[in-house]
Protein backbone atom coordinates (compact mmCIF):
# COMPACT_ATOMS: atom_id res chain seq x y z
CA UNK A 1 0.00 0.00 0.00
CA UNK A 2 1.76 3.56 -1.30
CA UNK A 3 1.80 6.57 0.57
CA UNK A 4 -1.07 7.75 -1.45
CA UNK A 5 -3.62 4.83 -0.84
CA UNK A 6 -2.65 5.38 2.90
CA UNK A 7 -3.94 9.07 2.86
CA UNK A 8 -7.38 8.28 0.32
CA UNK A 9 -8.09 5.90 3.29
CA UNK A 10 -7.58 8.78 6.07
CA UNK A 11 -9.74 10.83 3.82
CA UNK A 12 -12.27 8.91 3.43
CA UNK A 13 -12.54 7.24 7.05
CA UNK A 14 -12.52 11.11 8.46
CA UNK A 15 -15.34 11.88 5.53
CA UNK A 16 -17.37 8.74 7.37
CA UNK A 17 -16.76 9.72 10.78
CA UNK A 18 -18.24 13.39 10.12
CA UNK A 19 -21.20 12.19 8.30
CA UNK A 20 -21.73 9.82 11.14
CA UNK A 21 -21.51 12.49 13.56
CA UNK A 22 -23.74 15.27 11.65
CA UNK A 23 -26.49 12.30 11.51
CA UNK A 24 -26.39 11.91 15.12
CA UNK A 25 -26.42 15.78 15.67
CA UNK A 26 -29.28 16.41 12.97
CA UNK A 27 -30.94 13.71 15.24
CA UNK A 28 -30.18 15.10 18.36
CA UNK A 29 -30.79 18.80 17.58
CA UNK A 30 -34.34 17.66 16.04
CA UNK A 31 -35.28 15.95 19.09
CA UNK A 32 -34.28 18.72 21.79
CA UNK A 33 -36.10 21.14 19.30
CA UNK A 34 -39.14 18.83 19.35
CA UNK A 35 -38.77 18.63 23.33
CA UNK A 36 -39.05 22.37 23.43
CA UNK A 37 -41.95 22.71 20.81
CA UNK A 38 -43.55 20.09 22.54
CA UNK A 39 -43.63 22.34 26.05
CA UNK A 40 -44.72 25.74 24.05
CA UNK A 41 -47.67 23.53 22.64
CA UNK A 42 -48.61 22.36 26.11
CA UNK A 43 -47.80 18.89 25.82
CA UNK A 44 -46.45 17.10 28.36
CA UNK A 45 -45.13 13.02 29.50
CA UNK A 46 -45.97 10.80 26.35
CA UNK A 47 -47.69 13.07 24.65
CA UNK A 48 -44.28 15.57 24.04
CA UNK A 49 -42.07 12.43 23.28
CA UNK A 50 -44.12 11.48 20.99
CA UNK A 51 -43.71 14.69 19.38
CA UNK A 52 -40.21 15.15 19.61
CA UNK A 53 -39.77 11.46 18.21
CA UNK A 54 -42.03 12.42 15.38
CA UNK A 55 -39.41 15.17 14.45
CA UNK A 56 -36.47 12.82 14.35
CA UNK A 57 -38.02 10.03 12.07
CA UNK A 58 -39.72 11.53 10.08
CA UNK A 59 -38.22 11.48 6.29
CA UNK A 60 -34.95 11.63 8.86
CA UNK A 61 -32.76 10.83 5.46
CA UNK A 62 -34.22 13.63 3.10
CA UNK A 63 -35.03 16.49 5.38
CA UNK A 64 -33.36 19.53 5.37
CA UNK A 65 -33.32 21.87 8.69
CA UNK A 66 -36.15 24.38 6.51
CA UNK A 67 -38.32 21.64 6.35
CA UNK A 68 -37.72 21.09 10.15
CA UNK A 69 -38.14 25.17 11.01
CA UNK A 70 -41.12 25.19 8.81
CA UNK A 71 -42.62 22.54 10.47
CA UNK A 72 -42.23 23.44 13.85
CA UNK A 73 -42.73 26.95 13.07
CA UNK A 74 -46.54 25.62 11.39
CA UNK A 75 -47.36 24.15 14.50
CA UNK A 76 -46.62 27.07 17.09
CA UNK A 77 -47.94 29.23 14.59
CA UNK A 78 -51.39 29.88 16.53
CA UNK A 79 -48.87 30.20 20.00
CA UNK A 80 -46.92 33.02 18.42
CA UNK A 81 -44.22 31.58 17.72
CA UNK A 82 -42.26 33.16 14.69
CA UNK A 83 -40.24 31.21 12.44
CA UNK A 84 -36.88 33.21 13.28
CA UNK A 85 -37.87 32.17 16.70
CA UNK A 86 -37.81 28.37 15.80
CA UNK A 87 -34.53 28.79 13.53
CA UNK A 88 -32.60 30.40 16.15
CA UNK A 89 -33.86 27.28 18.66
CA UNK A 90 -32.59 24.71 16.21
CA UNK A 91 -29.55 26.44 15.83
CA UNK A 92 -29.11 26.42 19.54
CA UNK A 93 -30.18 22.79 19.78
CA UNK A 94 -27.29 21.77 17.01
CA UNK A 95 -24.94 23.38 19.07
CA UNK A 96 -25.70 21.58 22.78
CA UNK A 97 -26.51 18.24 20.52
CA UNK A 98 -22.65 18.42 19.33
CA UNK A 99 -21.58 19.73 22.55
CA UNK A 100 -23.23 16.51 24.02
CA UNK A 101 -22.52 13.99 21.42
CA UNK A 102 -18.55 15.56 22.58
CA UNK A 103 -19.03 14.60 26.02
CA UNK A 104 -20.52 11.66 25.26
CA UNK A 105 -17.00 10.48 23.15
CA UNK A 106 -14.79 11.37 26.56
Amino acid sequence: MTTFDKREQGFEAKFVHDEELMFKATARSNKLLGLWAASRLGLTGDAAANYATTLVTDHLQDRTMNEVVDEVSADLAASGVAREQVAQKLQECLHQALAQLEADKQ
